[in-house]
């Protein structure tokens, strides 16, 4: 039993680094999402040092071995590229920022620990939206796809009404005290006629949803990064 429990605790996985803090002069604590552990904590010793610190760009895709002494204790990884994405987008800032604000949203919405295949699949995914022309859009329903695998689905087709103004389709949410438009392109998927309005109005929507029924009520705030991704698109 106590064999089987050791090599629990040493492991190879792929994985994204989705944040990283300075640990000593030589060494660094990251945060990554892995493909069978889900998200864990390690110290990668050497991380500052020029060989490593290159690979080491938030978003990246990794191998990691992860080995830790006793459960109390915090591991360490020895890490490998898989593939540099982030530095792809060095010279975009919105998409440099976007990468960001998702893997902030990683770290902050997931459990410690705690395997989730799909949510690594969808990081997959969110890489292959910054390739797209209308990657804005899509990465507004990526985050609503991570919130519905956290269990957190917001359902916007079952609540919202619909009224035709000036023989425009509306869409909205009404409560006690507010009356809250919802862009076209979340309802009608074959919606085209999509602008920046609709675009900061849907990130509004999921800034708003998070706000209210995830991190207020767990005493957490909004991630700057997010703040400062949606103030680049303005």
């Amino acid at each position: 039993m106590l064999r089987k429990h050791l090599n629990k605790m040493n492991w190879d996985d792929n994985a994204y680094l989705i944040s990283k803090n300075r640990y000593n002069e030589n060494s660094i604590i990251a945060e990554v999402f892995s493909k069978n552990h889900g998200k864990i904590s390690g110290i990668i010793f050497g991380g500052t040092s020029k060989k490593i610190k290159n690979y080491l760009q938030i978003g990246n895709k990794i191998h990691v071995n992860y080995n830790v002494k006793s459960p109390t204790r915090i591991g360490y990884f020895k890490i490998e590229i898989i593939k540099a994405l982030t530095p792809l987008y060095f010279d975009e800032n919105q998409k440099l920022s976007c990468i960001s604000s998702a893997m902030n949203l990683i770290k902050l919405l997931t459990a410690e620990a705690q395997s989730n295949e799909k949510i690594f699949i969808l990081i997959d995914r969110f890489f292959e939206i910054l390739t797209f022309d209308n990657w804005i859009q899509e990465y507004i329903f990526w985050e609503l796809e991570l919130l519905k695998l956290l269990g957190y689905d917001l359902e916007l087709k079952n609540m919202v009404e619909k009224e035709i103004v000036d023989k425009k389709v509306n869409y909205f949410v009404q409560s006690s005290t507010e009356k809250k438009v919802i862009p076209n392109f979340l309802i009608e998927e074959s919606y085209k006629k999509v602008d920046l309005k609709n675009l900061l109005q849907g990130l509004k929507l999921v800034s708003d949803y998070l706000e209210k029924s995830i991190l207020k009520p767990n005493n957490l705030n909004l991630p700057s990064s997010r703040t400062h991704f949606v103030n680049l698109l303005k």
